[in-house]
């Protein structure tokens, strides 16, 4: 890299120029650039009011210590585990809101961004880094921001799409080999094969797929080995997807948006998954505002979005971002998802979730959704709902055909309590 008066040898010295009631927008999931935020904790110590605004983070616990109250204050846009204790007691802000809407925030102005905090790749011989393994609404924020501080990071990847900035947009740089964070993905167990086998049987050749993290899409990937011509548009991917595209399952051409490329705005896995997007041609990682608008989602045909949730009422409301009152994690993409699998010719919607939870003591089917929940995807969006006892088809459904799909795919010691709330409620006979 050209040298540059802007590089400087400790985390507190590139966060030097932050002053009080500063909004800094933070690098977000694996890309989350821990190095720089260990410098702005002690930093704050010394300023106050300065809110930090992310999404799901990596190695931030440091960011909820208790003696930065007043100093330092966490706005997120999706709550993490190291955000969820401190947003439910009050200490940080929880922000709902589409991710496909958090770039149009910055960019029209309605959210300034005073900093942003973000981890690149070293520059290649033009001089562009690349934001690696997480674009969603780092890019936006780069754009509006007075001030760019990014750590150089040598084991961040350099990956195709909208990811490049040019190392002159920074206006401090911290060169540091840090790990970045991983997650491990598990083999799914047995509710989670029976779920994903229920998904994948409405899964076809040639069909186009959105799916996030975890057991359930890794089990529904595990199914798709024998398809042909899959394409993928979506939010994120994790480990999951290498092996079905090494099978020959992905090959993307049947798609009309970015044809013969894997479509994302962040990864999130393992350090065999970095490597594989590593300088990868197929993969292009993009801003929110485009993977997860509504009008591009639907110029893909035979769309199938794949989403999880915490809790759906049997007239088929679903909860994906809090448990009851108590917030969880946040909106994110999958009203854009499913909205947008609706509008696409041949598309399907799917929500997928264990029938219970607690270790089987909870139906996560209910008559009524638990007080204070937010309803995340409505009643009007939702198609196929699926848990590991079946598929219930909610489209065009009355609500009294909805609460009888729903009971029926609920675990079977829920079922007669299930029914006799609906009952209690409405006046249906559903069994």
């Amino acid at each position: 890299m050209p040298s540059s008066p802007n590089t400087v040898l400790t985390a507190q010295e590139a966060v030097s120029p932050i002053a009080d009631g500063e909004f800094i927008w933070c690098h977000s999931m694996g890309a989350t650039p821990y190095a720089l935020l260990e410098g702005l904790v002690a930093h704050a110590r010394g300023k106050h009011d300065i809110q930090l605004m992310q999404l799901h983070t990596e190695h931030s616990e440091m960011l909820t210590q208790p003696d930065l109250q007043g100093h330092l204050r966490n706005r997120c846009f999706f709550v993490s585990g190291c955000t969820r204790r401190t947003v439910n007691e009050g200490r940080d802000e929880f922000v709902p809101i589409f991710l496909s809407e958090i770039p149009k925030l910055f960019r029209r102005g309605e959210q300034r961004v005073d900093t942003a905090l973000i981890q690149v790749s070293p520059p290649d011989a033009h001089g562009n880094c690349s934001l690696g393994i997480s674009v969603e609404a780092t890019r936006a924020a780069v754009e509006v921001a007075d001030k760019v501080i990014a750590q150089i990071n040598p084991r961040m990847p350099r990956v195709h799409g909208e990811s490049f900035i040019h190392y002159t947009r920074f206006d401090r740089i911290l060169e540091a080999d840090t790990p970045l964070p991983e997650v491990f993905s598990h083999e799914p167990g047995e509710v989670e094969r029976k779920i994903g086998e229920h998904v994948a049987s409405l899964i076809h050749d040639g069909d186009c797929l959105q799916m996030g993290i975890g057991d359930i899409p890794n089990a529904v990937l595990g199914y798709l080995t024998h398809h042909r011509d899959l394409g993928i548009h979506t939010e994120m991917f994790s480990d999951g997807l290498i092996d079905l595209y090494n099978a020959g399952a992905i090959t993307n051409t049947r798609k009309r948006k970015y044809p013969g490329r894997i479509v994302a705005t962040f990864v999130l896995g393992s350090r065999r998954l970095y490597e594989f997007v590593d300088d990868n041609p197929d993969v292009v990682l993009l801003d929110t505002e485009y993977v997860n608008d509504t009008q591009i989602i639907r110029q893909n045909n035979n769309v199938v979005a794949i989403n999880s949730a915490l809790q759906v009422d049997v007239t088929g409301q679903v909860c994906a971002d809090s448990i009851g009152p108590h917030i969880y994690s946040g909106v994110g993409g999958q009203v854009d998802f499913i909205r947008g699998a609706a509008l696409s010719e041949g598309g399907r919607g799917i929500i997928a979730m264990p029938a219970t939870a607690v270790h089987g003591t909870v139906s996560r089917i209910t008559a009524m959704l638990t007080p204070g929940a937010g309803v995340v995807t409505t009643r009007a969006h939702a198609q196929y709902v699926i848990t590991e006892y079946g598929i219930a088809n909610l489209r065009g459904k009355s609500l009294k055909e909805r609460a009888r799909e729903l009971i029926a795919i609920a675990a079977p010691q829920f079922r007669e309590e299930l029914a006799r709330d609906v009952r209690d409620l409405w006046g249906y006979s559903v069994m």
